[in-house]
């Protein structure tokens, strides 16, 4: 098949109903995925050894840190292509990008987990764990640079669940160990979703050939892109890591389980569900309104983001107001209560990092990555100032998130006054932007 079918596919219908249904779609999606992974792993942990849970979790947060790096690749990647249609040489550039990553990672960080770390996990599961892991990642990317939405709402939930079926089969089946279980469930399911992925973009766009590329000024310009995408990607991973180290170096363990087993999952899920859909669908369609210059399409998108972000804040703020309390009471034990007033505080804040993301997003459709990086870096600076400040006043381990709720803050107001400020540039160009 042609590349050119590509675009056909989603320009056929209005950019905001489109954005409207995967975005919904995806919620509903998300949804789905974080119930499976959040009851294998109440179930998990019922009967697996500890350890074995913990040295599970360990290695795979360490492979998926060294792999991450190239998700940033996919923002690049989605206005690049917006911008060119030469998927040829950004997909070859992507791929050797990824090729040397996956080979650092198995030639270093293996290494580094299974002699320095001491952990004993055996060579094959490592390997197949940061093959799957790197093939998910790069169909993931093309699947996003395509717009093929269907398919990214679909892979949300057919990983945890062939992860879940993979480790039942693996344990029950074929009697492997617990451990050696979860590492083949994770290497399955990454393959499994890598060949769901390619197969449905195979019948749309065909396989770019390997070959070399030609590094034209806006190839150039793409690997710029990628590469200080990639240090946003960092970065961003860097803010939450902040505040855990933060409350290990000034808090109590009882603190610290808090913040980990309780404040940080309900994090991470309120993000998964309303704060990465919008780099997933809304940073397309409008790398796409900004190329075409349908800057009333992008006024409504506009729109719609915040009217959605301005309801599910609202939304969350009330239910930790006035039942924060009873809900963490009834999900966790009892020695979990001082949670409550921190999420009661990180919903006060919530707004800024849905509104934040859409700003993020318009300033990447005009190829503004640097600024953007400088704008995530600001975040972490305020953080960590606004933590020492607040430090003086109290001792309250509730300083952490309010000093996280600064940092979005803070970038909210920047990425605001750049969005502002590419706006008087379309002005002085004539462009009517209002």
């Amino acid at each position: 098949m042609k590349e050119s079918q590509a675009i056909p596919l989603v320009d056929d219908v209005d950019t905001l109903t489109r954005l409207k249904t995967a975005f919904v779609a995806g919620i509903w999606a998300t949804l789905a995925s974080i119930s499976i992974g959040f009851l294998f792993k109440v179930w998990l942990a019922q009967w697996v050894a500890k350890d074995d849970l913990a040295l599970f979790n360990s290695v795979i947060d360490i492979v998926s840190l060294s792999l991450i790096l190239m998700t940033g690749f996919r923002s690049s990647m989605v206005v690049t292509y917006s911008q060119t249609h030469n998927d040829h040489d950004i997909i070859n550039i992507f791929r050797f990008s990824l090729i040397v990553m996956v080979l650092i990672t198995w030639g270093v960080i293996l290494p580094y987990i299974k002699h320095e770390l001491h952990i004993n996990v055996g060579y094959f599961e490592m390997v197949g764990v940061i093959f799957g892991m790197g093939l998910k990642i790069y169909f993931t990317n093309l699947i996003a640079m395509y717009r093929l939405y269907d398919v990214s709402n679909k892979v949300t939930w057919i990983e945890p669940t062939s992860n879940v079926i993979t480790f039942v089969c693996c344990y029950y089946v074929f009697h492997f160990t617990a451990l050696a279980s979860l590492f083949y469930s994770v290497m399955v399911s990454s393959l499994v979703v890598a060949h769901f992925m390619y197969w449905k973009r195979r019948k749309q766009i065909a396989t770019k050939p390997l070959t070399t590329v030609q590094l034209d000024p806006n190839m150039r310009n793409y690997v710029r892109k990628s590469f200080t995408a990639s240090l946003e990607a960092g970065a961003s991973i860097l803010m939450i890591y902040a505040a855990v180290l933060l409350t290990i170096t000034h808090f109590s363990l009882d603190e610290l389980g808090d913040f980990q087993v309780v404040v940080r999952p309900i994090f991470t899920y309120m993000t998964m569900l309303f704060v990465f859909p919008i780099y997933r669908f809304v940073l397309p369609e409008l790398s796409q309104s900004v190329r075409k210059g349908e800057h009333a399409q992008i006024r409504a998108i506009r729109r719609w983001v915040y009217r959605l972000a301005i309801i599910v804040s609202v939304i969350f703020f009330l239910v930790m107001l006035l039942g924060g309390k009873d809900i963490i009471g009834f999900i966790f034990p009892a020695q979990y209560k001082g949670a409550e007033i921190v999420l009661f505080h990180f919903s006060i804040f919530f707004i800024f990092m849905m509104l934040n993301a859409y700003q993020l997003a318009y300033i990447k459709a005009h190829g503004k990555f640097t600024l953007s990086l400088m704008i995530r870096l600001s975040g972490i600076v305020t953080l960590v100032v606004s933590y020492y400040l607040l430090a003086l006043f109290t001792a309250n381990v509730v300083a952490i998130i309010v000093a996280l709720g600064f940092g979005y803050m803070m970038m909210f107001i920047l990425s605001t006054i750049a969005e502002q400020q590419i706006l008087r540039d379309y002005r002085r160009q004539g462009v009517a932007v209002d």
